[in-house]
């Protein structure tokens, strides 16, 4: 997967950027301002010069990877995603966005106040789990729970692995929902997963 480091790429036979995403990342160009791009669950069978896509997902197009797990990632790609615009009004308009990118959302908004966020993850910190892959991690360490291999509380897994109750006896498990799963909008996609674990300091009344 190549990295992209410039703003424009230019063909030489036109004067814009040919750029395509999966429909997990549309919300994220469309609020970085986007305004022309394909749209493919297979980016390799477009042309184009620019393919954006999950920092999980393989291409051998030129490409820029995001994360879009915790609610400071999506934030993050869309500055990233940002940079690609051709008009001038980039700065002004991306800081609106962002500004008030979680307005409207409970659990966005408590979990990127700094202060709610500290009361949170110290409250989290008590709990042990055990996660399966990547993206629960990122998840999870945002969340500030106590990530553990052994003497955990809570067993948490995405929903296409087929863990079974009876192998884990001495803890509880959660199961997160992924792909067709979960709504395409990434804030909506990462309120769901973040609700979810909030159960484990609710369930013992801590939250």
């Amino acid at each position: 997967m190549l990295w992209i480091e410039f703003k424009y790429f230019f063909n030489e036979n036109r004067d814009y950027m040919v750029i395509v995403t999966t429909p997990m990342c549309k919300k994220i160009l469309e609020l970085a301002g986007i305004k022309d791009f394909k749209v493919n669950i297979k980016v390799d069978n477009e042309k184009a010069d620019l393919a954006i896509l999950l920092s999980e997902n393989k291409t051998k197009l030129p490409s820029l990877a995001i994360k879009l797990n915790t609610f400071s990632q999506i934030k993050e790609s869309i500055e990233k995603v940002s940079r690609f615009r051709e008009d001038e009004e980039i700065a002004t308009d991306i800081k609106y966005v962002l500004d008030n990118l979680f307005n409207g959302s409970d659990i966005a908004t408590k979990w990127t106040d700094k202060n709610k966020k500290n009361n949170l993850r110290n409250i989290n910190s008590r709990f042990q789990v055990k996660v399966y892959s990547k993206f629960i991690k990122d998840i999870v360490e945002d969340m500030g729970f106590n990530i553990v291999e052994e003497g955990y509380d809570y067993v948490i897994f995405p929903d296409y692995l087929d863990l079974q109750k009876d192998d884990f006896t001495d803890c509880e498990l959660i199961e997160l929902p992924t792909h067709n799963n979960v709504p395409k909008d990434p804030i909506k996609r990462a309120e769901l997963r973040y609700s979810l674990l909030e159960k484990i300091s609710s369930e013992n009344n801590r939250f």
